[in-house]
């Protein structure tokens, strides 16, 4: 859902931005790699800090680079397979890379097990949620489904309940417990979009089956 809005909006924004990039010669591919270098340097040297302001400052300036390579591809007419799964493959590592420095937060100087916990369980579930999209369409499904939170939900949700968690080192009072409260909804939101594209493929599957069955 936000997914589709937010990205209409910053391409437009960006557009400019990805036509100096080709004017310049950069590739679309060096963009994704060095956008997804800047998202986990961001996060696996800020976040075990606990210095999430600026960790998200990083990060977020590094995100776009999903917006800009995209972007660039369709300027240059070359959108491409291997981009695609360039694109998608390094959107794992990143999110991966942003759980994993909060989990190791929580595991060390946080002291917290039961966020370190539910941290690790939003980087999992983020991944399967991911997926079942994935296997579901390379066995010819459409997996039509728009889940309650999908990567962009999780990112924006993570990354805003981070930054503003990280004035608390600035003298906001309370303002930290933002960041538990946010990782709780991230992780139960991923819990039923799993459940939500699971059951989407069975019916999905059940029906493609159905069919091939009557034309048989």
């Amino acid at each position: 859902m936000l997914n589709k809005y937010a990205r209409a909006f910053f391409t437009r924004v960006l557009t400019p931005f990805a036509a100096l990039l080709i004017r310049l010669g950069i590739s679309p591919d060096v963009v994704t790699v060095l956008g997804t270098a800047g998202v986990v340097a961001g996060a696996l040297v800020f976040y075990p800090l606990g210095e999430f302001f600026w960790g998200t400052v990083v990060i977020t300036l590094f995100v776009f680079s999903d917006l800009v390579d995209g972007n660039m591809a369709r300027q240059l007419g070359r959108s491409s397979r291997w981009g695609a799964f360039l694109d998608s493959t390094l959107d794992r590592v990143a999110d991966a890379a942003i759980f994993g420095g909060l989990a190791l937060w929580y595991a060390g100087r946080g002291d917290d097990l039961l966020l370190c916990a539910v941290t690790i369980f939003c980087l999992a579930s983020g991944q399967v949620v991911s997926y079942t999209k994935a296997r579901g369409e390379s066995i010819g499904l459409p997996v039509n489904v728009n889940g309650l939170i999908e990567r962009a939900e999780r990112l924006v949700i993570s990354l805003v309940a981070c930054g503003f968690s990280g004035l608390h080192k600035f003298g906001v009072p309370w303002i930290e417990n933002l960041l538990p409260i946010a990782l709780w909804i991230v992780a139960i939101g991923s819990a039923v979009t799993l459940g939500q594209r699971v059951v989407t493929v069975r019916r999905e599957s059940a029906e493609a089956d159905a069919v091939g069955g009557e034309s048989a």
